[in-house]
């Protein structure tokens, strides 16, 4: 863990075909960029890691338990441990800020990508 970073220096996470996450981490705590292509799918999952964030680029369709709704830019949302989520990138695309607690250990097993500059404004 660095202390600071940029995040066009950190090794992204492949997440899912089409979608890659820049997460920095904490000891309780990590963040992440979470950059979809356009229609990207986000499939139905769950984890026991509370996790908040908000729209930072795009549309994205979110479901989150039994609620779903179009989010834009600005908009944010909130997933309480061990709800199932899920949804899908605008025709856009879009990108994503994500915070987790616990930080997300099981990233650590995904395939990492080189740095690059990622599609946020």
């Amino acid at each position: 863990m660095n202390t600071f970073d940029a995040l066009d220096t950190v090794k992204p996470y492949k997440i899912w075909d089409g979608a890659v996450a820049r997460a920095v981490k904490g000891d309780r705590i990590s963040l992440a960029v979470v950059d979809m292509e356009p229609d990207v799918a986000v499939p139905t999952h769950q984890h026991a890691n509370e996790q908040v964030g908000f729209v930072l680029r795009g549309t994205m369709t979110m479901t989150i338990g039994d609620e779903t709704r179009e989010l834009h830019a600005g908009e944010t949302y909130v997933i309480p441990s061990d709800t199932p989520h899920g949804g899908a990138a605008g025709p856009e695309g879009a990108s994503v800020v994500d915070v987790f607690n616990p930080p997300r250990a099981d990233w650590e097993k995904l395939e990492r990508l080189e740095p690059s500059a990622g599609n946020w404004p």
